[in-house]
C-alpha cells in the first residue's frame, strides 16, 4: 500500500531527526472571545501558514465545565485555553496549567506591558504564572437616557452615592414603571468588589482567611436589601432572555457592570435601543473590575510551543487587541494600545458619548487584588445567603456568618 505524500515526508523527516510542525492548534474558548479568536486568524496565517486553528466554543458555563474535566483527566485537553478572571485560581492552584514564569517560556518579562490590576489576577501567591491576561472589565454603570429624561432624574443623582442612585431608582419607578435594576444581586455584585486594596481579595485575604462577614460585604447586602424592600429590582437574572427583554423593552433603566458590556448591548442583546444608552463611573465614587479573559497553556496540551507563539501573538499585539477592543468591546489588557486615539472616539450606540477614556481612567483605579481557588465557590455560597436575605427576610448577620461557616467547610474539603 503506498503512503499518501504527506505522511512519507513526515516519516522522512522524523527518521532524520527533523521536527515536525503541528498542522492544527486546538484553542478552547467562549463568547465573544471565539469571535476575537476568528478574527486573529489571518494574521496567525501569516506567520504560521501551515498551522490551523481549531476553535471549540462553548457557552460560558459549559467552557469552563468542560476545561475543568479536561484538566483532571487529561482528556480532550486543548492546545490553548481562555479563563475567566473567576476560574483561574482554580485552575491555576489546581495544577493543571503551565507555569509561564519557567523556561521556556520566561513570561514575567512581559508582565509590564499589561494593566496592573490584571497581573494581580495572573500570579499567585507563589508566583506562579497561569495565565496571561487579554481583556479586562472596569465596571460601569449603564443607564437608560429617555427614562431618566422622563422621570426628571439626572446623571448626578445616579452616581453621587448609593442612596442617591436608590433614590433616583424610587422616582424613576413611580415616574415610568421602569426598574431600576434587574436583580439586587447586581448592586451586591459591584459593591463587595469596588475599592478593595492592593492584595485583598474579595472573599479571602492572603492568609485564606474568610473575609465575608466583614463591613464591606454587610453594607452590600443592606443595599441589596433596600432595593428589593423599595421593589426597584425586576428579580431577572443576567444571561436570561428576560433579561435581554428588560433591555429592549425599556423595563429596566439601568445595568452595572464591565464596560463591554455596551458591546453587548449594541451587537444582540438590544440593538433596537441604539442612542438610548449613556454610560457613567460608578455610583458612591466606587471603582471596581467586572470580568476579565486570560489565556493559558493547559499541561496535557500537545503543541505547547506553538501555543506560547498563539498567546503572545493575542495578548501583545497591538493590532489584535485594537481589533477585538473595535469588534467586541474586550477592554484591552495591552497598556500600550490605551493610548491609541480611538479611545477618544464616540460611540454610535451611545448617542455619540465618548466614555472609553473614562473607562481607562477608572482602569488605572482598579487595584490588584488575590484570586483564590475558592473565589467560585464562595461566591455561590454568598448568592445562595443574600437570596435568603432578599426573599425569605433572614437577617445579614446570620446570612454573613453562615455564609463564612459554609466557606471554610468548603474550603477544607
Amino acid at each position: 500500500m503506498k503512503l499518501r505524500a504527506g505522511i512519507f515526508v513526515a516519516l522522512l523527516f522524523a527518521a532524520f531527526g527533523v521536527s515536525v510542525q503541528a498542522a492544527e492548534l486546538t484553542v478552547a474558548a467562549f463568547p465573544a472571545v471565539d469571535k476575537i479568536v476568528q478574527g486573529a486568524i489571518p494574521l496567525w496565517k501569516k506567520k504560521h501558514p501551515d498551522v490551523d486553528i481549531k476553535i471549540v466554543s462553548r457557552e460560558y458555563a459549559d467552557h469552563h465545565n468542560a476545561i475543568t474535566l479536561a484538566l483532571a483527566t487529561g482528556s480532550n485537553v486543548p492546545d490553548v485555553t481562555v479563563v475567566e478572571v473567576g476560574f483561574v485560581a482554580r485552575f491555576a492552584e489546581g495544577g493543571g496549567l503551565e507555569d509561564l514564569s519557567k523556561p521556556p517560556y520566561n513570561a514575567g518579562q512581559y508582565l509590564n506591558k499589561f494593566a496592573p490590576y490584571s497581573v494581580g489576577q495572573a500570579v499567585t501567591a507563589s508566583g506562579v504564572i497561569a495565565v496571561i491576561p487579554t481583556d479586562i472589565g472596569p465596571g460601569t454603570l449603564f443607564y437608560r437616557k429617555d427614562i431618566l429624561q422622563k422621570a426628571g432624574v439626572s446623571e448626578a443623582d445616579m452616581t453621587k452615592s448609593w442612596e442617591s442612585y436608590i433614590a433616583a431608582g424610587s422616582e424613576i419607578k413611580a415616574a415610568t414603571g421602569a426598574y431600576l435594576m434587574a436583580h439586587a444581586r447586581d448592586l451586591k455584585d459591584i459593591a463587595i468588589r469596588s475599592n478593595l486594596k492592593d492584595g485583598e481579595g474579595i472573599y479571602f485575604d492572603k492568609d485564606n482567611k474568610v473575609l465575608v462577614e466583614n463591613a464591606r460585604f454587610y453594607r452590600a447586602f443592606e443595599l441589596a436589601k433596600t432595593v428589593r424592600s423599595a421593589k426597584l429590582d425586576a428579580k431577572i437574572g443576567a444571561w436570561s432572555n428576560e433579561w435581554s427583554e428588560g433591555f429592549k423593552r425599556g423595563t429596566v433603566a439601568t445595568q452595572m457592570m464591565g464596560a463591554w458590556l455596551g458591546g453587548h448591548l449594541a451587537n444582540w442583546l438590544a440593538p433596537n435601543t441604539k442612542g438610548l444608552w449613556r454610560a457613567a463611573n460608578l455610583p458612591d465614587g466606587a471603582f471596581a473590575s467586572w470580568g476579565g479573559s486570560f489565556y493559558a497553556i493547559p499541561k496535557g496540551g500537545k503543541n505547547k510551543e506553538l501555543a506560547w507563539e498563539f498567546i503572545k501573538l493575542m495578548t501583545l499585539s497591538k493590532e489584535i487587541q485594537l481589533a477585538a477592543f473595535k469588534s467586541q468591546d474586550a477592554f484591552p489588557a495591552l497598556l500600550e494600545v490605551q493610548n491609541d486615539p480611538f479611545f477618544e472616539q464616540p460611540i454610535e450606540f451611545l448617542n455619540g458619548q465618548t466614555p472609553r477614556a473614562m473607562w481607562r481612567d477608572a482602569a488605572n483605579r482598579i487595584r490588584a487584588i488575590d484570586v483564590n481557588k475558592y473565589d467560585a465557590i464562595a461566591g455561590e455560597i454568598i448568592n445562595s445567603e443574600l437570596d435568603k436575605v432578599l426573599d425569605q427576610g433572614k437577617d445579614i448577620k446570620a446570612a454573613l456568618a453562615d455564609a463564612k461557616a459554609l466557606i471554610e467547610r468548603r474550603a477544607r474539603r
